[in-house]
């Protein structure tokens, strides 16, 4: 089993340190899953539990110029590794003026990823700063544990408005109640609303596209409810924060489907990135 990759490009190179950022900032632990052609950042948390869950795919062909993978078998040319994503964030500051940054997996004191930072120097003689990040490799059998979950029949599907508006509003409405009723419909229209025994807040939005599903019905919202009929479902406010506070990827493209009173399903589009989060609704 070994993984060997190398990335020279600086423009690559932060924005890699920014998608790794953006997940440490989502989540504590997750799970690296690499393939010859992709890279996945997996929180698997029981939506049914009310845990979040999470799933970053990132094509290796845009960011790294080396990419070099030998799975644990010829016919399961594929890693998992656990980790704690704060770690290689943390890690990756420090090559933000990078020449080139190395990773590979290595075998330390127990299982590690391994940066070598190499840094620009006045002499002819080349600086690296090594950090070696603690990861626990997980065994083939439990690889079903984490495949890409299924999108939700949604009720509502809508383009959300700036990410950067709804963290402001979000940031104020949670010091008033510990959950948010996120509700849209099919006739562009986006409400956040917070209601207690002593206040209600609502902030509406308008003219938000609704975007289609190739005419997959199986893969579209429910064609027998009214275009301005609402969904709904009520959301931990700290868990949607959480979510609009750690993204850094500036996605072309933020679409967020909902269950009605079960999950809430958000999907970020970059060119080369696709972020999906999933919040599930509370009673």
């Amino acid at each position: 089993m070994k993984f060997r990759s190398k990335i020279v490009d600086v423009v690559c190179l932060q924005h890699f340190t920014r998608v790794v950022s953006t997940i440490s900032k989502l989540t504590k632990t997750c799970t690296l899953r690499l393939t010859t052609s992709n890279l996945y950042f997996i929180l698997c948390d029981k939506v049914a539990n009310g845990g979040v869950s999470m799933w970053c795919e990132l094509s290796q062909g845009n960011f790294f110029d080396e990419f070099q993978l030998e799975g644990v078998s010829p016919d399961a040319n594929e890693i998992y590794l656990k980790l704690a994503p704060e770690n290689l964030s943390r890690a990756l500051k420090t090559a933000n003026n990078a020449k080139s940054l190395k990773i590979k997996l290595t075998k330390k004191h127990c299982p590690c990823i391994t940066l070598a930072v190499e840094l620009p120097s006045l002499t002819t003689s080349s600086r690296v700063v090594t950090h070696d990040i603690p990861v626990d490799v997980i065994p083939r059998k439990f690889w079903n544990d984490f495949q890409e979950p299924a999108v939700p029949d949604f009720d509502v599907s809508i383009n959300l408005p700036s990410l950067k508006i709804m963290k402001n509003l979000v940031d104020r409405m949670k010091n008033i109640s510990n959950f948010i009723v996120l509700e849209a419909n099919r006739n562009g229209e986006m409400n956040l609303k917070i209601e207690t025994d002593l206040v209600s807040v609502a902030t509406h939005f308008k003219n938000l596209e609704n975007p289609p599903w190739d005419g997959d019905e199986s893969q579209g919202p429910s064609q027998d409810r009214h275009p301005e009929t609402m969904a709904e479902a009520r959301i931990d406010i700290r868990k949607l924060q959480q979510f609009l506070a750690g993204q850094q990827v500036n996605p072309c493209k933020a679409v967020c489907n909902i269950v009605s009173g079960r999950i809430v399903h958000f999907i970020l589009l970059h060119e080369d990135v696709s972020l999906q989060y999933f919040i599930p609704a509370v009673a």
